[in-house]
This record gives structure tokens, C-alpha cells and sequence, in this order.
């Protein structure tokens, strides 16, 4: 990821209700979440959540599809990944101990949603 594309995501991301709809569709998985549920689950209106998604969408973070007569929303992992990597990428400077709570908080989340699949 580029540092226009990284700014690009932050951006969108610098707003309350697009970091919730960025979490929401996080924590949904890669299936995805209804545009309807995803209203719900942020507490926005289906306008106000139209005009944000669109935003997320344009930075390369939530993708959608239509499945029937509903579109589903999810979040593009690649580009998430690729963000937390612009971040980290420089971390360390030859130091791996101050990358490790950064590394800890990730393996654990991992960690944790494969043992709730077990």
C-alpha cells in the first residue's frame, strides 16, 4: 500500500460512524452483513449508512454484492491488512520488542475467533 491509498483509508476511517461500520463488517466475517442489519448495528439511518458506505467503498476497505433483493456489505480484509502492514512496516528498527504488543493484540484476536470455531 501506497501512502496516497493509506491516506485515502484513514480518511474514511476518521469518522465515528464509518470506523463503526468498518468494525461491524470486521466482526461480521467475510459473508458479510445486510445493508438493513448493518443499520442496526451501527444505529444509523439507512440514508446516513448509504452515504458512509459509499465512502468506504471508495477507499478500497468495504466491498458489496447483491444476494437477492438485499446487498450485503463486507469488509475487503486485503486492504485492511495492507494498512495495519503501512503501519508496522517500519515498526521495529532492528527492536522486535516494540512490535510485540502490537503482534500479541493480532495473534490473539486470531487465536481467539479460531478457538470459537473449534
Amino acid at each position: 500500500m501506497d501512502e496516497r491509498h493509506a491516506l485515502s483509508a484513514f480518511a474514511a476511517l476518521s469518522q465515528e460512524t464509518r470506523l463503526r461500520i468498518v468494525r461491524h463488517l470486521v466482526a461480521a466475517g467475510p459473508d458479510g452483513v445486510a445493508a438493513g442489519i448493518l443499520a442496526g448495528g451501527v444505529g444509523a439511518s439507512t440514508s446516513n449508512l448509504s452515504f458512509h458506505l459509499k465512502e468506504l467503498e471508495h477507499a478500497g476497505l468495504v466491498r458489496s454484492r447483491r444476494q437477492g433483493r438485499s446487498i450485503i456489505y463486507s469488509a475487503v480484509y486485503p486492504t485492511l491488512s495492507a494498512l495495519i502492514a503501512f503501519l508496522m512496516r517500519d515498526c521495529c528498527q532492528g527492536r522486535p520488542e516494540v512490535c510485540a504488543p502490537a503482534m500479541a493484540a493480532l495473534d490473539a484476536c486470531c487465536t481467539r475467533t479460531e478457538t470459537a470455531r473449534a
